[in-house]
């Protein structure tokens, strides 16, 4: 619809527009019915010419009016059946332009989402298919008796089926972070202690590495759910045991900074490029991930757990390797 069809945008109010409406239709049936009378028309021939002459004009600019409210009724058809191209004409400066507006980010804002749950459903898919796959591999040897069910065997087996584990439970994280389910239970916590047995647990599963945990002062607390910054420091060693060479050593690092904590952990792997370093907290980045048969959500949890606890998270710089930075802002004080 042009804008010359459309001659009241340039007003408000949807109520001056009625106005404009009422009162342009009134002046050119007054002036159509003065124009008769003057030519001589009889009444009955220049009163119904008026009144038909006026609703033409009523139905001219009402068009204009109504125009963006067919289009929403449209694009809501199209957006209904899986269509979220539909746009509609927002140059209007009265409400109707303010809802055309308000549709127009919703449209937007909506095929984002759809794109994003493709893009999911297709990265679950491919990162379900790889171990799945070679799960399937090692068994269909051993049944086939191609291969022996060696120690060897069994345990690449089994690395496939902990990558699976892993899978699945940061599927299950992400499935809690899309549906609100955000319980907190705020305490004081001991940072030695928090990061101490991280590293147990992370002990437990990779041999490789080493890990060295520094925090200063000895007594620090931070304030948080315990459970939900677990399982942040449980991702970050994770990140950094995957990228770390043989042999390697993780370091954890938590220090009282401001009003605040920041933890710190660094690995000694190939470290990530200034260019891509705000990428690795999206949901199945492919860069990392793609190199060590990670989920590529572990860091998206750690952001969100972070965002819970009103804090930031960043790949800060390092001469060596790569340094993920957590920074909490809670109370300090001194551990009993």
């Amino acid at each position: 619809m042009s804008l010359a069809l459309r001659p009241l945008d340039r007003f408000g109010s949807i109520k001056i527009k009625l106005g404009v409406l009422v009162a342009a239709s009134v002046t050119v049936a007054a002036v159509f019915a003065a124009g008769g009378v003057k030519l001589g028309w009889p009444p009955h021939y220049t009163i119904p010419l008026a009144v038909l002459v006026a609703l033409a004009v009523t139905q001219l600019l009402a068009h204009g009016m109504t125009a963006p409210l067919r289009q929403m009724t449209g694009a809501a058809r199209a957006m209904a059946i899986g269509d979220y191209r539909q746009r509609v004409s927002d140059t209007s400066r009265d409400e109707v332009g303010e809802l055309g507006r308000a549709f127009n980010r919703m449209a937007t804002e909506l095929a984002q989402v759809e794109q994003q749950r493709r893009e999911l459903i297709a990265n679950v898919s491919h990162e379900l298919r790889t171990p799945i796959s070679a799960l399937h591999a090692v068994l269909e040897n051993i049944v086939d008796g191609v291969s022996e069910p060696d120690e060897q065997t069994l345990r690449t087996a089994l690395a496939q089926t902990e990558r699976l584990t892993r899978l699945v439970t940061d599927l299950l994280d992400l499935s809690r972070v899309d549906a609100g389910i955000v319980p907190m239970a705020v305490e004081p916590i001991s940072a030695q202690h928090l990061l101490d047995d991280a590293v147990i647990e992370a002990s437990v599963g990779v041999s490789k590495v080493s890990y060295d945990v520094d925090v200063v002062p000895p007594t620090l607390v931070l304030t948080g759910d315990a459970e939900r910054l677990r399982q942040l420091i449980a991702n970050l060693l994770d990140n950094a045991g995957r990228h770390s060479p043989d042999g390697g050593v993780v370091t954890v690092r938590a220090r009282a900074e401001g009003d605040g904590v920041v933890i710190d952990v660094l690995d000694e792997g190939p470290g990530i490029p200034p260019a891509e370093r705000s990428a690795v907290f999206e949901r199945f980045n492919s860069g990392r991930s793609a190199r060590d048969g990670g989920t590529g959500l572990g860091l998206a949890i750690a952001r969100w757990v972070v965002q819970l606890h009103n804090g930031s998270i960043a790949v800060a710089d390092s001469p060596r390797g790569c340094d993920i930075r957590v920074t909490l802002p809670s109370p300090q004080g001194e551990a009993q």
